[in-house]
C-alpha cells in the first residue's frame, strides 16, 4: 500500500523572511567549510534565519542535519558559539567532527583542569576557537558565566531543547536557568534544536529561554519505515517480550518503567541466548559507558533500559524498540522508538500494553511540593538569602528540587531568577500566598500530565490507524491510514472524517471552562482538542454541537 502523503505547515515566520543573498552565502558556507553540497529541508531556512540574527527554534527529526544548522552561520556571525548540550560523550564527538573540518572547537566539563579551562576561555576571547560546548550544569557556574560574557559569543545553541520544557519526556532542571544565562552572557542570537517537540513543549521552550520572535521551523514527524504496533498483555509481559526479542533481526532496545525490571528481564533474555545487559541511571559511570561502548560496537544485541538510556546513541542499525511497559506520554514513546531505523531501513516499535501499567505512571506524575517548603524558599528569598546553596540549606532541600521550587515561584511572580542570584519580585505575592498560588500551579501541570498519559492509553487501545494518532499529537495531519501498522494490517483502521465540517484538525477553539485550544484530531464522531490549561481532552462531536461547547476562534497551524 503507497504511503499516504502528510500534511505539515510551513514554518511560522514573524518579520521578513531571510534574504536571497543571505541563504546563497549560507548555501556557499556549508559546501566550503563542511562539504555539504545538498541541504535537506529546513536546514537552510534556519541556517539563514539565525545568520540575520534572528532567534530560531527547529524540531527536525534525527539525522536531518540539526548540528549544520548552528555550525554555518557560526562561522558567519563575528565571536564565538555556545553548544549547551545535557551529555559529555555527544560534546566530545561533536568537537571531533569539527576539528575534522579544521575548525577549531573547545569542551569543558567537570573533568576539565583549571588549567584547560583558563586556556580555553582564552581562546575563545582572542577568537582563535569558535565553538564551545558545555552541560547546563556548567552554567551554574558563576566563572564559567563571567568568562563566557568576556567572549561575547554571537550565537547559543540548546541542544535537546526539550529539555527545557517541564512538558518534555526528558525535563532537567539546569536546563531552566538557561534563559538567564542568555541574558548575563549579552543575550546572543539563541537557536533551539530537538527532534521531538509537541506544540505545548514548543512554546514552553520559547518562553523558558526568552526567545525573541523566534523563526520557528517544524519537519515532518513520520518515520515510515518503523513500523507501528500494540499488543495487550495479560499478567508478567515476559515471556511475551523475550519471545519477541528472540524473533527479530538484532541490535535492539527493550525500554522498561523501573531499575529493578532493567535487571530482571535482561536476565532473563541473557538465559535466551541474547547477549542483553540492563542499564539505568543509578549504575555506575563506569557502567553505564561500558554498556553504551558495547552496543554501538555491536557487543550487545539488546539493552534493557530504563529512559535514561538513548539521549545520544546514534546508532543507525537498530533494528527494533520494544516497550515491555507503558511509557508516561507519547513524547517519550516517539523520542524512544525514534532510535530505530536510522540508516532508513525497516525497523519495528512494539508496545506491550498492560492497562495496569497506567497506574505506576499515574504514581510517577502525582508529585506536588508541598505549600511549606515553597514558603520557606520565598521567604528566604525575601529575607535576601539570593545565592542557591544557602537557599537550599534554609529549605532543606537538594539544589536539583530547589531549582524545580523556584522556578514555580517565578511563574507565579514571586522571584526573580538570575545566572547569579535570585531576588524577590517588588510588588509580587507575600510568601505565603506565592506558596499557594505555586503549589496551585503545579497541581494544575500535574492534572495536564494525567491527560498526557490519557493520549498514551489511547494509543494502545486505538483500532484507528496507530501513525495517524501519534503524528495527531505532534500536530500533523495524516490524510489516510498509514497502512503500516498492526491495525492497517487488521483492517481496522478507518478513513479519516472528511475535511468540511465543524472543527478541522488545527482549527484554535475557545471552551468556556477550559480555555483556548487547538483541534490535534477530527474523526466522524469525536474531536481531540489540546487545551493550553487544561491539556489533551476528547470530546465527542454531537455533544460539542448540540451544547455549543466550542467556539471557533481562527484557523490553526502546526508550526504554532
Amino acid at each position: 500500500m503507497r504511503r499516504p502523503e502528510i500534511e505539515v505547515a510551513d514554518a511560522e515566520r514573524q518579520g521578513p523572511a531571510p534574504s536571497a543573498e543571505t541563504e546563497a552565502l549560507c548555501a556557499r558556507t556549508a559546501r566550503s567549510a563542511l562539504g555539504l553540497t545538498e541541504l535537506r529541508p529546513g536546514q537552510l531556512e534556519a541556517m539563514a534565519a539565525l545568520a540575520e540574527g534572528r532567534d530560531t527554534l527547529a524540531v527536525m527529526p534525527t539525522g536531518s542535519g540539526k548540528s549544520a544548522i548552528y555550525q554555518v552561520p557560526a562561522l558567519l556571525l563575528p565571536g564565538p558559539t555556545l553548544v549547551v548540550s545535557p551529555l559529555i560523550a555527544l560534546q566530545r564527538d561533536q568537537v571531533r567532527a569539527l576539528r575534522a573540518h579544521d575548525e577549531e572547537a573547545r569542551s569543558v566539563d567537570a573533568g576539565t583542569s583549571a588549567r584547560e579551562r583558563e586556556a580555553t576561555f582564552q581562546a575563545l576571547r582572542a577568537g582563535t576557537a569558535e565553538f564551545l560546548f558545555c552541560a547546563p550544569e556548567q552554567l551554574a557556574r558563576p566563572d564559567v558565566v563571567k568568562e563566557l560574557a568576556a567572549a561575547a559569543p554571537s550565537l547559543m545553541v540548546v541542544d535537546e531543547a526539550h529539555c527545557v520544557s517541564t512538558w518534555g519526556h526528558d525535563f532537567r532542571p539546569d536546563y531552566l536557568r538557561l534563559g538567564a544565562v542568555a541574558d548575563a552572557i549579552g543575550r546572543p542570537a539563541i537557536v533551539a534544536l530537538t527532534a521531538t517537540a509537541a506544540p505545548p513543549v514548543r512554546a514552553e521552550i520559547v518562553e523558558r529561554l526568552g526567545m525573541r520572535d523566534p523563526v520557528t521551523i517544524v519537519r515532518g514527524f513520520d518515520r515510515p519505515n518503523i513500523s507501528l504496533e500494540a499488543r495487550w498483555v495479560h499478567g508478567d509481559a515476559t515471556d511475551e517480550v523475550t519471545a519477541a526479542v528472540r524473533e527479530q533481526p538484532q541490535p535492539g532496545i527493550v525500554y522498561v518503567a523501573t531499575r529493578k525490571r532493567t535487571g530482571q528481564l535482561a536476565r532473563v533474555l541473557g538465559e535466551a541466548g541474547l547477549r542483553a545487559a540492563p542499564y539505568h541511571a543509578g549504575l555506575p559511570r563506569a557502567e553505564r559507558h561500558e554498556v553504551h561502548e558495547r552496543f554501538l560496537k555491536g557487543d550487545l544485541d539488546v539493552v534493557v533500559a530504563t529512559n535514561a538510556f538513548g539521549m545520544g546513541i546514534d546508532k543507525p542499525d537498530v533494528r527494533y524498540v520494544f516497550h515491555a511497559e507503558v511509557p508516561g506520554s507519547l513524547d517519550a514513546y516517539y523520542q524512544e522508538i525514534g532510535r530505530a531505523g536510522r540508516d532508513g531501513g525497516p525497523a519495528r516499535a512494539v508496545l506491550f500494553y498492560r492497562p495496569e501499567d497506567l497506574g505506576l505512571q499515574r504514581f510517577f506524575t502525582g508529585s506536588v511540593p508541598d505549600a511549606g517548603t515553597l514558603e520557606r524558599v520565598a521567604e528566604a528569598v525575601a529575607d535576601g538569602t539570593g545565592e542557591r546553596r544557602r537557599l537550599a540549606e534554609r529549605a532543606g532541600v537538594s539544589p536539583r528540587r530547589l531549582t524545580l521550587l523556584l522556578d514555580l515561584l517565578r511563574r507565579v511572580g514571586a522571584v526573580r531568577v538570575g545566572s547569579r542570584a535570585i531576588t524577590p519580585v517588588a510588588g509580587g505575592p507575600d510568601p505565603a500566598t506565592a506558596a499557594d498560588l505555586a503549589r496551585g500551579l503545579a497541581e494544575r501541570r500535574r492534572d495536564i500530565e494525567r491527560t498526557r498519559l490519557e493520549m498514551m492509553r489511547r494509543y494502545a487501545e486505538t483500532g484507528d490507524c496507530r501513525r495517524r494518532l501519534l503524528l495527531g499529537y505532534f500536530g500533523e495531519h495524516l490524510p489516510s491510514p498509514c497502512g503500516d501498522c498492526d491495525t492497517c494490517h487488521a483492517g481496522t483502521a478507518m478513513e479519516p472524517a472528511p475535511g468540511e465540517g465543524p472543527f478541522p484538525v488545527h482549527t484554535h477553539v475557545e471552551h468556556a471552562t477550559w480555555g483556548p485550544g487547538q483541534v490535534i484530531r477530527r474523526d466522524d464522531d469525536r474531536l481531540i482538542v489540546l487545551f493550553e490549561e487544561a491539556g489533551y481532552r476528547e470530546l465527542l462531536l454531537e455533544a460539542v454541537l448540540e451544547h455549543d461547547l466550542l467556539r471557533e476562534t481562527g484557523p490553526g497551524s502546526t508550526g504554532t
